[in-house]
């Protein structure tokens, strides 16, 4: 590739897809700003990440056209960015493009004045103008007449909109999430619920993955009536969404959203964050199936093929697990195309199946003459009425491994590989379905801090690449899911190193980003000063810094019995109170949190100490039968006199008549010492 810009030693992939524009972009930085400052232009800001669809369509459109690149150089400084690597940079500058536009996405383009305050954004511009929207050369050649000629006015424009941001970045006042609000929340999501095709909303539609997570808390309460019917939106959902077109029926694993109401067309690009919280929800689901008589496999072998695609496709050399793969790939006739590595015709089914079982794929696959996307191509969907060889599933998949593959962002970012690493040794823990599973998640983590970690100050970088640290610090949400990640490793691996780890991420967590009410800032005290300090208590597609937290913070106390943590927990439940019970889709981490915490079958700590018999079956059994948000640990006895750490669940614990031993404890305090299995399980019910 021959490099003509300033790219070319970026840790992004999604930079390095840039480095030959003819676009002069420069990385975000005090070089790049002092350039616009002393040749006096604005700064061209254009932000997206390796694996969006339209990105790639701007840049081939416009970005690589020489003479627009030209009048972009010569009007401003252009600064590229990754939105995952700088996730504060887009917060701020995604609130700028909303409250200008009315929407937001990707790619983001934004106009700054030299010292960072917008004053013009959009998302994607066309090359010429189409559906009342302008070309891209003519909005440059606009900001730049406006910048020579209104100079004061877009400054004051400016420093007018940064004023309201400011004024419309205060959180929410503190409210109590109790048994009410909970029940109200739950009535507020029945309302809201998509009773046609389940989920929430119309299209687009996102996997709610943090509204299944209270859903299904609500549904393990104390049976009755709320309880079934968070139990029927959570298991609707989660079925739906197994069965549509934006679950990949070949290899397992999710896309990121659905185009459509009824889960049929998917955006094809699959993100580590969605099926590391969808490797959660399925997980749990299936826990709660089981309680209930229900069948589990229909959400089990949901998350067993979900880890299968994980393992085989999305492990980095280092061993930790890559950002994402594209929505793209090539078509096979030398185009680059959206969905065409997944995506198939009646006639391809036949021409590796023959037309026999093509006939039988087809109608189980919902694959149609017509078809259901581009060309009279189909989105795989499945009819669960329909029986299916595993044969046919694996004929398919073999003959898509020889279509050209979506490219792979090999990017590492600490929060994902988080929220991952959690879900995957929660479900070794809860499926015991493959003993491999739990040491594939103490390596990613292991690759993580080797390559995150600074031991000497305790500090995270956000992303790496290769094995090499980017220079992007950490932001909130990488401390809280990586310290939730460590304390679910010390709970699975019974290792009190995990936990040492999990409470120095959180310490540095709350000393460097806290706020004065007890909630947490998205960015540290110590870090860039842009000019918004970004803070948003409500989740999107994923947690917000606040909501995971909530979840690590209350887990660390758990497990320790450190009032400090309850109180830290407490302290950040009340800054996203109101966003739980008033906006629950917004807040379904915490409405989890408060239904564990406040619910009528409140979330437990379970010691097991294995005495000479078996206590595998014991510790599973209380993995899959402890309500939600409870801890489980399980490890040998050990007296402080070996010199040997031990979680502090375990301390003092001994085997009666050297059976294993079960304690089964809520906040902290213990019934007596249990040796039956079916007198655990009892004691958990």
């Amino acid at each position: 590739m021959e490099v003509v810009n300033r790219l070319a030693a970026a840790s992004s992939p999604y930079l390095l897809q840039h480095a030959d524009n003819p676009v002069d972009w420069r990385e975000w930085g005090p070089d790049a700003l002092a350039e616009a400052r002393d040749r006096d232009v604005p700064i061209f800001l254009s932000i997206g990440y390796a694996a969006c669809h339209w990105c790639h369509v701007m840049a081939h459109e416009s970005f690589s056209d020489p003479e627009v690149a030209e009048l972009v150089n010569a009007t401003s400084v252009p600064i590229k960015v990754d939105r995952e690597e700088r996730p504060d940079l887009d917060a701020v500058y995604m609130g700028a493009t909303v409250a200008m536009t009315g929407q937001g996405g990707w790619p983001m383009s934004v106009w700054l004045t030299p010292d960072g305050q917008p004053f013009h954004a959009g998302t994607y511009f066309p090359p010429d103008p189409r559906h009342g929207m302008p070309s891209f050369r003519q909005v440059v050649a606009a900001v730049a007449e406006a910048w020579q000629d209104r100079r004061e006015e877009v400054r004051t424009g400016a420093a007018d909109i940064a004023t309201q941001l400011a004024e419309r970045a205060a959180v929410p006042p503190p409210g109590d999430v109790g048994p009410e609000q909970i029940d109200a929340a739950v009535q507020t999501l029945t309302e809201q619920f998509d009773t046609t095709h389940a989920g929430f909303g119309g299209a687009p539609k996102f996997p709610p993955s943090m509204v299944l997570d209270a859903l299904l808390a609500r549904a393990s309460q104390a049976d009755g009536e709320v309880a079934d019917r968070a139990w029927q939106m959570a298991r609707d959902t989660c079925l739906a969404m197994a069965d549509g077109g934006i679950h990949d029926q070949l290899a397992g694993g999710f896309a990121r959203y659905s185009t459509d109401r009824a889960w049929v067309v998917p955006h094809f690009e699959k993100m580590l964050y969605d099926n590391a919280l969808l490797l959660g929800v399925y997980t749990r689901a299936a826990r709660e199936a089981e309680r209930r008589g229900e069948d589990a496999a229909r959400f089990s072998d949901v998350a067993e093929r979900l880890v299968g695609w994980l393992t085989s496709e999305m492990v980095t050399p280092e061993g930790a697990f890559a950002s994402a793969l594209d929505a793209d790939s090539d078509d096979g006739q030398g185009h680059s195309a959206e969905g065409a590595y997944y995506v198939w015709t009646p006639d391809q089914l036949a021409a590796v199946l023959g037309p026999d079982d093509a006939a039988r794929a087809a109608a189980a696959y919902r694959v149609t003459a017509a078809g259901t996307f581009e060309h009279g191509s189909s989105v795989l969907q499945r009819d669960p009425a329909l029986p299916l060889d595993a044969d046919i599933r694996d004929r398919l998949l073999q003959a898509r491994s020889d279509r050209p593959r979506p490219a792979r962002d090999d990017k590492v970012v600490t929060v994902w590989n988080g929220w991952m690493i959690a879900a995957l040794a929660e479900a070794a823990m809860l499926l015991d379905a493959d003993p491999a599973w739990l040491p594939t998640a103490v390596q990613a983590a292991d690759a993580v801090l080797g390559e995150h970690f600074a031991p000497d100050t305790g500090r995270l970088a956000r992303t790496s690449y290769r094995g090499t640290a980017s220079t992007a610090a950490a932001v909130a949400e990488d401390y809280a899911a990586l310290g939730h990640a460590c304390a679910m490793l010390a709970q699975a691996t019974g290792q009190v190193s995990w936990l040492d780890t999990a409470i120095r991420l959180l310490d540095v967590l709350h000393d460097r980003f806290g706020a004065d009410d007890g909630g947490l800032h998205d960015t540290a005290d110590d870090g860039e000063q842009l000019y918004l300090r970004p803070r948003d208590v409500a989740e999107n597609a994923t947690p917000s810094a606040t909501t995971a937290a909530l979840r690590a913070d209350r887990m660390v106390y758990r497990l320790t019995g450190d009032d400090r943590w309850r109180r830290r927990a407490d302290a950040l439940l009340s800054t996203v109170g109101v966003v739980a019970t008033r906006a629950p889709r917004a807040g379904g981490w915490a409405l989890h949190d408060a239904i564990t915490t406040h619910g009528s079958r409140p979330a437990v700590e379970v010691a097991i100490v294995p005495g000479a018999g078996e206590s595998a079956g014991m510790i599973t059994a209380a993995w899959r039968r402890a309500p939600a948000g409870s801890v489980v640990v399980g490890a040998s006895p050990v007296t402080p006199t070996d010199g040997q750490a031990v979680l502090p669940l375990l301390q003092g614990r001994t085997t009666i008549d050297d059976e294993s031993t079960a304690y089964v404890c809520r906040d902290q305090v213990c019934r007596r010492p249990i040796t039956s299995l079916e007198e655990m399980l009892a004691a958990l019910d």
